[in-house]
């Protein structure tokens, strides 16, 4: 398993899952604490005002009070997402297909060469996808919100 957070310009930053480790919310809190650290040091100009905006699927771990709490005490604000609405993610719509396709029908031997070449695809991913899966994203709010939050099928040429 595979955490990744990502902006308009690409890869924010990725952390491996330890194999048999389950994500609860000690671990997750501690990938936000790397999050924050990471945003901070490699990209100071977007920490300037030291408030990071993120967006979460409704995971339990994601909607824990510990991770609400920490969310809050450090200015990471949390864009919604609607249950039931895998339209309306861009891991779903977007980063997904991008990681897997490149690597569709490949066997690997090891976790470590599936890490590795998870990583060299991510980095291989151009800045205007990333740009593309934003304009994309909000072409979807923007539908979801023209229907009212009420449930419809299909991208409508997105």
């Amino acid at each position: 398993m595979f955490i990744c957070f990502f902006d308009q310009v690409g890869i924010v930053h990725r952390e491996f899952v330890p194999p048999g480790m389950t994500v609860n919310v000690d671990f997750y809190c501690d990938v936000l604490i790397t999050l924050r650290e990471n945003v901070g040091r490699k990209e100071p100009q977007k920490w300037e005002n030291q408030n990071l905006i993120i967006h979460h699927n409704n995971y339990p771990v994601h909607k824990s009070f510990k991770i609400s709490q920490f969310l809050a005490k450090n200015n990471m604000t949390v864009i919604p997402h609607l249950p039931y609405s895998p339209d309306l993610a861009p891991c779903g719509f977007f980063f997904f297909s991008k990681l897997k396709l490149p690597m569709k029908g490949r066997r690997f031997d090891t976790i470590e060469e599936i890490q590795e070449e998870s990583q060299r695809v991510l980095d291989t991913i151009p800045q205007r996808d990333f740009q593309g899966c934003f304009q994309a994203w909000q072409k979807r709010w923007d539908r979801c919100i023209r229907a009212k939050e009420e449930y419809f099928e299909g991208d409508g040429g997105i």
